[in-house]
């Protein structure tokens, strides 16, 4: 057992038994965002850096020509993967990806995907044959907690200013032919559970405490995604209100993507 971290849990589970947070915010309160496009303009077809308080969040864009799924001819193909590097984090280990790591790429990859986030139709070059993939490739540079958050951010944002490349004489020419087909900005909100209280965008410190998480995935038009962690339990009506204040927060973070 890890003392230190057993005692910065309990510290924290005392802070938020007394309305407090470790890092002075409120309850509701996201931490500061920073948000940059195109940082990888010669090897991506979209990119965007995400900081998030200290949580740092690198995505990038491939558009390349691949098969259709058997089951979806008739539709572009989009995939997510995520990397977790120890440079970001002493827990991070260098080899094939880690549960943390499969986890925040399907986390992500629902969001968008169930949002129909993109007009996957408009990638397709000839049904059942050949289609445009969209590879959306995560890179988490430094973790100080919720990390899907800043990920979908970054996915979201990166995605907004991807565009698809030309084919002609069945060959890939990489000059703009359109924007990618963007219909909707899914953007996630994660609350995390510690006794009985509950705190939006939790720092790393707070997630060590966390009996539970969840993740609400939102558009101005409905929530598209849940996703809980943890071996805690949440109400209905807690539910019902970390519902109601990603719906609330939404409007403010949109902003910041267009």
């Amino acid at each position: 057992m890890n003392i230190d971290r057993e005692l910065k849990r309990h510290f924290i589970g005392r802070l938020v038994e007394n309305g407090r947070r470790i890092d002075g915010r409120g309850f509701d309160d996201l931490r500061e965002i920073y948000l940059e496009t195109n940082m990888i303009k010669d090897k991506a077809e979209g990119s965007a850096l995400v900081k998030l308080g200290n949580s740092e969040v690198l995505c990038g864009i491939k558009v390349e020509i691949g098969e259709p799924f058997p089951d979806k001819p008739e539709d572009g193909v989009m995939m997510t993967g995520a990397e977790l590097v120890p440079i970001a984090a002493p827990d991070f280990e260098t080899g094939r990806p880690g549960e943390d790591a499969v986890e925040l790429a399907r986390v992500v990859d629902r969001g968008i995907r169930e949002s129909k986030m993109i007009d996957l139709e408009k990638l397709v070059i000839t049904p059942g044959e050949k289609v445009w993939i969209v590879y959306i490739d995560l890179h988490v540079l430094n973790h100080d907690g919720n990390l899907i958050d800043a990920s979908t951010l970054a996915a979201v944002s990166a995605l907004k200013n991807s565009w698809v490349p030309k084919y002609e004489d069945e060959k890939v020419v990489r000059e703009k032919s359109m924007e990618l087909p963007i219909k909707k900005l899914p953007i996630s909100f994660t609350y995390a559970k510690i006794g009985k209280g509950i705190v939006l965008d939790p720092i790393l410190d707070e997630e060590f405490a966390m009996d539970s998480r969840l993740t609400v995935t939102t558009t101005d038009k409905g929530i598209h995604a849940m996703q809980k962690g943890g071996n805690g339990m949440f109400k209905p009506e807690e539910i019902s209100m970390m519902v109601d204040k990603s719906f609330s927060h939404y409007g403010k973070v949109k902003k910041l993507i267009k």
